[in-house]
C-alpha cells in the first residue's frame, strides 16, 4: 500500500472503516482481489511477482497491510525478502498481534523500508524497520504513507481530513470512500516531505492517486464492518495510468467469525 486509512471504533455504526490505495509499477503482475485457494479464510489481491500481498483480511477480522518505506536506494549485500510476505504470513495464521510484531522485529532487517499494520476491530498495531518502536492503538483515525507512522504528508493530512468528515454521516457508502482515494491534485511545492528522491518525484508521488507513465495506483480498496460483524470489502483495479481501461470492481460481503467486540 502506499496511502492507508483507518478509523477504529470512530462512527456508531461501523467499528472498523478502512480506506487504502496500492501503487506499483504497471508491469508487475497481479491477481485481483478474492478469497485464496491456499488460504480459503484470507480475502486479498495477489503479487504474482513474488506471492504475497499487500492488504487483506480474514473471516474472523484480523486485518493487515504495509507500505514501502520511501527512502534512496541503498547498497545491498544479498536480495532482501519480499514485504508482502508480513501480511501474507500474519493473516494465513494469525497471531496476537504484539506477538508477531516481537517476531517481525527479529528479522526486520531481512526486508527494505516498511510500515506494517496489524489490526482487528479493536485495536491497531504498528511496526517499522525504521521505526524502534512498536505501537499500539486502540481507537482512533489514523494515517500511514511512506513514511513514519501518522507522519504529516499531505495525502495522509488530506485523507484524513475528508474521512473525518465522513464520519459525521449516519451511513458510510464505499463509493464516498473510493472518490476519497480518486484525488489526483498534487501538492504544492513548499508541501512535500523531503525523501531524498527529488522535487519532480516527491511532486508525482504527492496524490492519492498516483498517475505516473510506468507507476501509479493499481487498485483502491474500502472495507467497512458495521457492529454485527457485517463485513463489505470492495477493490476497485486499475490498468495503465489509471485512464485506459475502465476499472474492474471485485466485491465481498461476508460476516466475520469473531464477535463484533
Amino acid at each position: 500500500m502506499c496511502l492507508i486509512l483507518v478509523a477504529l471504533n470512530q462512527h456508531e455504526r461501523y467499528p472498523l472503516i478502512i480506506a487504502a490505495n496500492r501503487d506499483e509499477f504497471y508491469d508487475r503482475p497481479t491477481r485481483e482481489a478474492g478469497f485464496w485457494s491456499d488460504a480459503p479464510d484470507l480475502v486479498a489481491g495477489r503479487d504474482l511477482k513474488s506471492g504475497g500481498t499487500w492488504l487483506g483480511m480474514t473471516r474472523s477480522g484480523a486485518w493487515a497491510a504495509v507500505t514501502n518505506f520511501r527512502e534512496p536506494p541503498l547498497p545491498e549485500a544479498a536480495p532482501l525478502r519480499t514485504r508482502g510476505d508480513l501480511v501474507r504470513t500474519y493473516l494465513e495464521n494469525p497471531l496476537p498481534a504484539a506477538q508477531y510484531a516481537a517476531e517481525v522485529k527479529e528479522h526486520a532487517q531481512e526486508f527494505a523500508g516498511f510500515s506494517l499494520l496489524l489490526g482487528s476491530r479493536q485495536s491497531v498495531t504498528y511496526i517499522s524497520n525504521r521505526d524502534p518502536h512498536t505501537r499500539s492503538l486502540g481507537r482512533g483515525l489514523f494515517g500511514l504513507s511512506n513514511g513514519a507512522f501518522d507522519e504529516a504528508w499531505p495525502k495522509v493530512e488530506i485523507g484524513k481530513k475528508r474521512l473525518d468528515a465522513l464520519l459525521r454521516q449516519p451511513r458510510i457508502d464505499a463509493e464516498e470512500l473510493l472518490a476519497l482515494l480518486g484525488d489526483r491534485t498534487q501538492a504544492e511545492v513548499h508541501e512535500l516531505p523531503d525523501t531524498g528522491i527529488g522535487t519532480e518525484r516527491e511532486k508525482l508521488l504527492s496524490p492519492a492517486f498516483i498517475a505516473g507513465a510506468e507507476y501509479g495506483t493499481r487498485s483502491s480498496t474500502t472495507i467497512i464492518v458495521d457492529t454485527a460483524g457485517q463485513t463489505a470489502f470492495l477493490e476497485r483495479t486499475f490498468h495503465s495510468s489509471g485512464f485506459e481501461c475502465a476499472p474492474v470492481d471485485r466485491h465481498f460481503r461476508f460476516k466475520l467469525d469473531a464477535p463484533a467486540y
